[in-house]
């Protein structure tokens, strides 16, 4: 038998299927008090349904809008009995395959909420908070009379049917909620699928192996494969786990208990640290999710975003030791604060102090009756601040352009909020770069896992920030060299200035204004990080940016400045050249110079470590044979251990 819930248009209605159409149970009577009468009752139910059916029309199932059989659980049991998801799990958070000897003795489950399922065709929201929302195929076994203390043997009895179960998983809430030791809590009980059917037992014999269920699932997004599996593969079997959990606990008729994930069959399982880029990602707005198990039937649902939760301060912890305080000591020509600032005529910068990892400057430039907007910001609440803020500016002057100075998602990650009228521009190099960044929600990552070396680094640099939500919006237009814009009858001039900070590094001049862009060309009172290089080039980007004749100088980091900001930048960056090629030529190695540097006047500029990073592009110039490439994490953790000496 295959059991339903539908809507109608008196409430819902439980059915029974045949020959694809839906005959309904008598009004009233529910899936919980027809299972209650365990098998012999159903079959009796069966019967009277069939033998009315004359008198009571069916509903093509095609068409019924169908609910999850049981609607409301009276509990919902989660069970791990794939050993192999577990593996699976601690391998992509980076830890060893082995799991504890508990694992092995003890069924592990959890409860889920039973007022947060959702039927096999319904949208999902994304857990509030979360940026690494996931889902997890499952079976899902219903509990029909109920029982206490069963044996295995009696718990499989007990099971009066079958269907599929969707644990949707918020990661990053799970993962944060870990470390408190107590069990799962909101990285779990955002939504529970269950459906479309409960099947019984019999219509599943023919799958049955060795005792166990041996369906074939599979499970898509967005019609790609995401992993496939066997439910015979289960390390615990349902009578175990149900035994376990029945143990001085009355089971009652409706309960249901998940299988675990089929390994393979959830996203997180394919995460790597050491290769983001294979990821398929976390599930984002408008991602359809369809998962399929043979016997069962299938699930089709369509992700949808959730609104922002409510914020709680933290507490106060006694025990952690305060951060150091931060200040950005450089002088500025305009007060250094949050917020915009009109620096020349129809043109305004918008600060974020303190110019550190993710404190971002943009930008805005006005014509007649259009206006261009120079970057995004790193997280969507900051560019909805930011343009909140411009909104009375671009109500006169609507936007109509927007330049990315470069690929790095604190200049990229707010262009989903632009208008589709909105024109993106970025160099072409910028634009190939965009499609390699990393997954805007995989910086969430230090918050939550530990990641090596810099994972307390990074949490410290990168916890005010929001990255969920994010889906980068690619450049519309790209352009090589230099680019001149109208904006409204106001000339405005772009030039690739780059590869120096990134492969391409774009700044925004307005003659008739004096002002400049420079993006990440220029950190003010802050420390450059040259990713790409050349460090020549990025000099030479400093004489260009002079060349120009603008007075008001706008960074991608720091306050607002003048020619003197640039030429503090090109000393710097000149600096690191004559203190690596000393240590070069005195045969010190990369490891041996970062210890030898002497940053001098540089020192008291924040985030100093960002030498690390810059010695070893030096390096890499004079002799890329004798000095290793290293990635980012690498580079990043060498930075963490510099602050800590």
């Amino acid at each position: 038998m295959r059991w339903v819930t539908y809507e109608t248009d008196t409430g819902d209605r439980t059915g029974l299927i045949r020959d694809d159409r839906i005959h309904p149970v008598a009004p009233h009577v529910d899936l919980i008090e027809l299972i209650s009468w365990g098998e012999d009752g159903l079959r009796a139910a069966e019967e009277a349904v069939l033998a009315s059916a004359k008198q009571t029309p069916s509903v093509p199932l095609a068409e019924a809008r169908l609910r999850a059989p049981i609607p409301r659980p009276p509990s919902i049991r989660d069970c791990l009995c794939f050993l192999d998801h577990m593996r699976n799990c601690r391998q992509a958070a980076g830890q060893p395959r082995t799991l504890d000897d508990t694992w092995y003795r003890i069924p592990a489950f959890y409860f889920a909420c039973p007022s947060s399922v959702a039927g096999p065709h319904e949208d999902v929201v994304i857990s509030p908070g979360s940026a690494w929302f996931d889902f997890e195929l499952e079976i899902g076994a219903v509990i029909g009379q109920g029982g206490r203390d069963l044996t295995p043997e009696q718990a499989e009895e007990r099971i009066v049917g079958y269907t599929i179960y969707n644990d949707w998983s918020a990661r990053d809430l799970q993962l944060s909620e870990a470390s408190l030791a107590i069990g799962q809590a909101k990285g779990k009980d955002g939504a529970t699928t269950l459906g479309p059917f409960l099947v019984t037992p019999d219509e599943l014999e023919p799958y049955r192996r060795d005792g166990r269920l041996a369906l074939r699932a599979e499970a898509k997004v967005n019609g790609r494969t995401i992993g496939s599996g066997c439910t015979g593969t289960m390390d615990w079997s349902f009578g175990e786990v149900i035994s376990y959990a029945s143990r001085g606990v009355e089971l009652l008729p409706g309960d249901v208990f998940g299988s675990g994930t089929v390994p393979g069959c959830c996203l997180i399982e394919h995460l790597s640290l050491t290769d983001p880029a294979a990821f398929p990602g976390w599930l984002r707005d408008g991602d359809l999710v369809e998962l399929s198990v043979e016997g069962l039937g299938s699930t089709r649902q369509t992700v949808r975003a959730s609104a922002p939760p409510h914020p709680l301060k933290p507490r106060q912890n006694p025990d952690r030791r305060p951060a150091r305080p931060r200040v950005n000591r450089a002088p500025s020509k305009l007060p250094y604060s949050r917020g915009l600032h009109e620096v020349g005529k129809g043109v305004w910068a918008w600060l974020l102090p303190d110019g550190g990892y993710g404190w971002s400057n943009a930008g805005l430039v006005t014509g007649t009756g259009a206006s261009l907007l120079v970057d995004t910001l790193f997280d969507l609440p900051l560019t909805a601040e930011m343009l909140g803020a411009m909104r009375e500016i671009t109500d006169r002057h609507p936007l109509t352009h927007a330049v990315i100075t470069h690929s790095n998602g604190d200049h990229t990650h707010g262009n989903q909020l632009l208008g589709e009228h909105v024109q993106i521009i970025a160099a072409e190099a910028t634009c190939a770069e965009m499609r390699h960044e990393m997954p805007p929600e995989m910086l969430t990552s230090p918050q939550i896992i530990d990641i090596g070396p810099a994972t307390g680094y990074l949490r410290e640099r990168f916890a005010p920030f929001d990255f969920s939500g994010i889906r980068l919006r690619m450049p519309d237009r790209t352009y090589d060299g230099e680019l001149t814009l109208d904006i409204g009858g106001r000339e405005v001039r772009v030039m690739n200035l780059g590869p120096a900070h990134t492969s391409a590094d774009s700044v925004l001049h307005v003659p008739d204004a004096g002002v400049l862009f420079a993006g990440d060309l220029l950190f003010i009172g802050c420390t450059p990080i040259v990713w790409s290089g050349p460090i020549a080039n990025w000099i030479a980007a400093c004489d260009t940016m002079i060349a120009t004749g603008a007075h008001t100088i706008v960074p991608g980091h720091g306050p607002v400045t003048d020619p003197d900001g640039i030429r503090a930048v090109r000393g710097y960056l000149t600096h690191v050249i004559g203190q690596a090629d000393a240590a070069h030529a005195r045969g010190l190695s990369f490891a041996e110079a970062i210890e030898a540097v002497d940053l001098d006047e540089y020192a008291t500029w924040l985030d100093a470590e960002r030498i690390v990073v810059n010695l070893h592009r030096r390096y890499r110039e004079i002799d890329p044979d004798a000095t290793p490439r290293l990635d980012q994490m690498t580079l990043m953790a060498l930075m963490a251990g510099r602050t800590l000496s």
